[in-house]
């Protein structure tokens, strides 16, 4: 047993003794200073609670629901917990491990197999007696027909030393794992909000259209009307009767449509909340608080994105993972030394297990050497290493791809904004020249079909208007997404993630 303690000795000294494969390093990614499309400048927005900006308390109430209900969240979650129990299990790797075992084996002899003289040479006499620790045994000896009863219990310990590092590079890449994981649960959480936002001002939208549209009908309703009467009494030609009534039933028909997409927004609300699709049906059928102007969204400086956005992080994440493995393949190419030690308490009667007598101690070390395996240790490492590639390359377009998600809403909401500032003039003449024709309808100076077209005008630009502000509150959710917004407190729930399992965090 002191070969084997010095053993253990020799193996702890060398466990710091090299950390085979590639240390990682952050990549440098080379952003531009600023963004190129138009960026408004505005009172500072919290981006973790973006929507509270539109003054909606429903749809504060929806999304506060849905992280709580969504099947995705409750998905990514499980993966979270996944990711976690894994890197436990990483860890544990280079480690001894330790196990109790316990056994009752019986031997019987055969009476046909030739043991006769032996069992005589040992003063057995080949009686086929009993006695002993067994039937059939005489002066100690197991004779042949009978049999020995052996009972033993003890423990084993197994050490697979991490002399090249592979279980610690292990740990390093199912830790990275785990903080992917938790960034993708966020990531889950801003296209959730982002999504929820964008069905419900879809569907307010909708209701604006439906309240503008039977407006319209009342009042094209008057117009057939009128139409009708002065064709029938001989003031104009039937054909401007039909005419009107033409308008009308094209109102009439953009009716029905507008109804279906109310019906499938509700339902994707719902959903999106792990309801059935009807569950929110008499909630989302009135709306009280009012529509605001979509908030001035400042996108900060591009360098910014690496911080906030949660596929950026959980990509980066994934690298440092990637490149972790390709230690623990390396790991592979050099020798393997494992100990293994028991203490066994063994004897042929229960009554004398419990003795210093029946105590055996076993220890051995073994050493595993690669030597020609085809090359498939080489090429695994060559595989992570193109993994490693991947994941580089998977990390830039992740960048890449949330620039452009950036750009492309500024350059949307600039120009809308403009386009919104001419129908808001727009409407603001129509609503002049429908009062102004009304004044004249009161006075006797024109007629009350004048009157109507004139305030179907003032409709019509309210709904364009209508419209463009709809466009510009979907611009600008979706910059809220493009810049990370939705998420909060990833580095706390990560560190009581590890308190609660009882270990220490090593990446702070």
């Amino acid at each position: 047993m002191k070969y084997f303690g010095k053993s253990v000795l020799l193996a702890s000294v060398m466990l710091s003794a090299c950390t085979v494969g590639p240390n990682y390093n952050a990549p440098e990614t080379q952003l531009p200073p600023a963004f190129t499309g138009p960026a408004p400048s505005g009172d500072a927005i919290d981006p973790a609670r973006w929507w509270t900006y539109y003054k909606d308390p429903e749809l504060t109430s929806l999304i506060a629901r849905a992280v709580e209900g969504n099947p995705d969240i409750a998905i990514a979650a499980a993966r979270v917990r996944q990711a976690r129990l894994q890197e436990i299990a990483a860890r544990a790797k280079g480690l001894p491990s330790l196990d109790a075992q316990a056994s009752v084996s019986q031997l019987e002899l055969s009476k046909n197999a030739g043991f006769a003289n032996l069992a005589r040479a040992f003063g057995g006499g080949g009686s086929t007696g009993s006695g002993g620790a067994g039937g059939g045994a005489t002066n100690g000896v197991a004779l042949p027909g009978g049999g020995i009863t052996t009972y033993a219990a003890g423990f084993d310990a197994n050490w697979e030393l991490d002399l090249f590092g592979g279980a610690k590079r292990g740990t390093e890449a199912a830790i990275a794992r785990t903080e992917a994981a938790i960034w993708n649960a966020r990531d889950a959480e801003v296209m959730l909000a982002g999504e929820i936002a964008q069905a419900y001002f879809a569907l307010r939208f909708d209701q604006q259209q439906m309240d503008v549209i039977q407006t319209e009908i009342a009042a094209q309703q008057r117009v057939v009307d009128i139409a009708a009467h002065n064709a029938e009494v001989g003031l104009i030609p039937a054909i401007e009767a039909i005419n009107a009534r033409q308008q009308l039933t094209a109102d009439q028909a953009r009716i029905e449509p507008i109804r279906a997409d109310m019906a499938v927004r509700r339902h994707a609300i719902a959903l999106l909340l792990g309801d059935q699709p009807g569950a929110l049906d008499g909630e989302l059928a009135q709306f009280d608080a009012p529509l605001v102007t979509a908030p001035i969204v400042p996108p900060g400086l591009p360098s910014d994105l690496l911080r906030r956005r949660p596929d950026i992080r959980a990509a980066e994440r994934n690298l440092a993972a990637s490149t972790a493995d390709i230690g623990v393949a390396v790991a592979d190419l050099y020798p393997k030394f494992s100990l293994t030690g028991m203490v066994q308490l063994i004897s042929t009667a229960l009554s004398s297990l419990i003795s210093t007598d029946s105590l055996q101690l076993t220890g051995s070390a073994l050493g595993q050497f690669p030597i020609f395996d085809f090359g498939q240790r080489k090429a695994a490492v060559a595989g992570r290493e193109a993994a490693r590639d991947e994941a580089y390359l998977q990390y830039r377009k992740t960048v890449l791809g949330a620039l452009r998600d950036v750009e492309d809403p500024l350059a949307q909401i600039d120009t809308e904004r403009r386009r919104n500032g001419v129908l808001a003039q727009g409407v603001a003449d129509a609503q002049a020249n429908a009062k102004a024709v009304e004044a004249r309808y009161a006075a006797g100076f024109v007629s009350e079909d004048a009157a109507l077209k004139a305030r179907a005008q003032w409709l019509s630009a309210r709904e364009q208007l209508a419209q463009s502000d709809a466009q510009l509150r979907q611009y600008s959710i979706a910059l809220f997404k493009a810049l990370g917004g939705g998420w909060e407190g990833v580095e706390a729930e990560r560190q009581a993630g590890f308190d609660a399992a009882g270990f220490t965090d090593p990446t702070e």
